[in-house]
């Protein structure tokens, strides 16, 4: 096994061998590395290199420098980028995620939905019915009345999951209504009118149920 850097950039590579030590099983999880001196005189790289390579793969997840007590092991192998994972996806498996996320964050929304979300809903479902064409009007129309369900749900986490979705979603959705037009546009709306009705009634098992078999039903129409 090489034990050193030869070839630049120094500390892509020192990053690069970092981690191949890493998976080996060098430093298990959770284990402290060797002292600055002592790793960067193994790598044959200079300190500043080596704190940059440390510096990309804790940007990677899978080291965490901590002030004082060193660096330590936060995971095995470095993660793709949320947005090239997402990139990679199928629309499919897209839409089984926002399946996930947004069941549970209608049923969360009935049980914690404000009078001032329940007046967003309602206006952007208005919206959402206003907007038939063109097809991108459509689609952000759409989106916003899904994220403002989020948005009554009170958690962040899953709107901050939604908003990762929509770049990749959002050209999906406009390429397929421009080949595929939805067979029914009012049955369409009629159910996204049932779960507001749902969130309203405070009905959270009525509210998933109606998010999930709606979005299923957009699944199926990707197939």
């Amino acid at each position: 096994m090489v034990s050193q850097v030869r070839r630049h950039p120094l500390a892509a590579q020192a990053a690069e061998l970092l981690l191949t030590r890493i998976k080996a099983g060098e430093w298990p999880l959770g284990h402290r590395l060797p002292g600055e001196t002592t790793l960067a005189a193994q790598l044959g790289v200079g300190r500043s290199t080596l704190r940059e390579a440390i510096r990309e793969l804790a940007g990677k997840g899978v080291l965490d420098s901590r002030q004082g007590a060193g660096v330590f092991v936060t995971a095995l192998d470095a993660k793709d980028d949320w947005d090239v994972v997402l990139r990679r996806a199928t629309i499919a498996s897209v839409i089984e995620a926002r399946i996930a996320i947004e069941a549970e964050a209608a049923a969360l929304a009935a049980h914690r939905r404000t009078r001032a979300d329940l007046r967003i809903l309602r206006t952007t479902l208005a919206a959402r019915a206003a907007h038939g064409e063109p097809v991108a009007e459509h689609v952000d129309a759409d989106m916003a009345f899904h994220r403002a369900v989020l948005v009554a749900a009170h958690n962040e986490v899953l709107v901050q999951l939604f908003d990762s979705f929509l770049p990749r979603l959002r050209l999906a959705m406009i390429d397929m209504l421009v080949i595929r037009p939805v067979p029914s546009e009012r049955a369409d709306h009629a159910a996204h009118e049932r779960l507001v009705e749902a969130i309203v009634a405070r009905d959270a098992a009525a509210a998933a149920e109606l998010s999930r078999s709606h979005l299923t039903t957009l699944k199926e129409a990707f197939a």
